[in-house]
């Protein structure tokens, strides 16, 4: 048989999706973009998405070819109020995972969570 199959049923060791990896380069991202700045409501839709698209591009240069990324931004006013997320995925344990980030300054709270699944 010549060549080699190019079908694989799970990625090699240095392909997996690494949360610690995709946390630090979330947390890069988020603390250049927001140190200091203020929470403005008009300004927030098009923020979340310049940094959700930042960040799946700096996400996608660590190799994770095979992994369909799912980036999801929340921006809030900081009031002194608490805030619940939770998420749910049917997915592969083995292969499949995520990283999140909170950042917080005096003025507003982001949340980034980057999902990463594993195609077949």
């Amino acid at each position: 048989m010549e060549g080699s199959a190019t079908y694989l049923i799970r990625p090699k060791h240095q392909h997996k999706f690494k949360p610690a990896v995709v946390k630090e380069c979330i947390r890069e991202i988020v603390k250049e973009r927001l140190s200091g700045m203020l929470y403005e409501p008009d300004e927030v839709p098009e923020l979340c998405r310049s940094l959700a698209d930042t960040v799946k591009e700096k996400v996608k240069t660590l190799g994770y070819d095979r992994y369909k990324l799912v980036v999801q931004v929340v921006i809030g006013e900081l009031r002194g109020q608490g805030v619940k997320m939770t998420s749910k995925c049917f997915w592969d344990a083995d292969t499949d995972s995520y990283a999140e980030e909170v950042f917080i300054n005096d003025s507003l709270f982001c949340v980034v969570t980057v999902f990463g699944g594993y195609y077949y």
